[in-house]
């Protein structure tokens, strides 16, 4: 099942992913993104039982405010399409590095304990380390494998880092939220022939030419504790 167009786009940064480093001066800290969901946890209208993966994605350290999206705003075209559709961070991260604002961009597509890159299924997890400072802020974006172009996201001005100048630690999870890219035409999730385990190619499905927008209608996983767990703590 896994063998998906988001394991084509995991491999295809590979290279993107020593690219666009977070390296850089200041407090470093290490994410930690975790798949909390059971394997086969989720029943489509049809009685199609699926699992949720989560794909490839990107760790932006940043001094603006919404450096990636404004919600009840369209889609940029900085390469948001492809991490919510395709789960490839590569052209956001591309995008973004040297822009104003932006300190830092990284890249995470290798599962912790993996060898090779792609998606984390239920059980998995991802790590990603960064470098800030006081007045920086983190927005991470991963996408919903069984959606057209839903993507997991804190508020578009992103989260802070640093509580009264030191550096936070602990569980973000409340911090992060389900979006649609409004990108592409939904499909019920889990069963959609345009949704990446099932799609026969990358960019495939109907434009919708929509808004970012939150989820709201999906309470079984557009509530983030109930199937991710976001950790974040100080790394020497």
């Amino acid at each position: 099942m896994y063998k998906t167009t988001l394991s084509i786009a995991a491999g295809a940064i590979l290279i993107a992913a020593g690219i666009a480093s977070a390296n850089g001066d200041g407090q470093k800290f290490t994410v930690r993104i975790e798949n909390i969901t059971q394997a086969d946890a989720f029943t489509a209208s049809t009685g199609v039982k699926w699992s949720l993966a989560y794909s490839p994605g990107s760790a932006i350290v940043h001094t603006n405010n919404a450096p990636v999206f404004s919600a009840g705003e369209k889609d940029r075209g900085k390469g948001l399409e492809a991490q919510s559709e395709d789960g490839d961070p590569s052209k956001l991260a591309d995008s973004l590095k040297g822009a104003k604002g932006i300190k830092s961009v990284a890249v995470f597509n290798q599962p912790v304990g993996s060898s090779r890159p792609g998606p984390i299924p239920p059980g998995a997890a991802y790590e990603v380390t960064v470098s800030a400072a006081p007045g920086d802020r983190l927005t991470l974006t991963l996408m919903m494998g069984q959606s057209n172009d839903w993507f997991y996201a804190p508020t578009d001005s992103g989260i802070e880092l640093f509580k009264d100048g030191k550096p936070i630690s602990g569980d973000i999870t409340s911090q992060m939220m389900l979006w649609d890219a409004g990108t592409e035409i939904d499909q019920e999730p889990g069963i959609g022939s345009d949704q990446g385990p099932r799609q026969k190619a990358p960019n495939t499905g109907k434009a919708e030419n929509g808004v970012v927008k939150k989820v709201t209608d999906r309470k079984s996983y557009a509530d983030a504790p109930s199937v991710m767990r976001v950790t974040i703590k100080s790394a020497i």
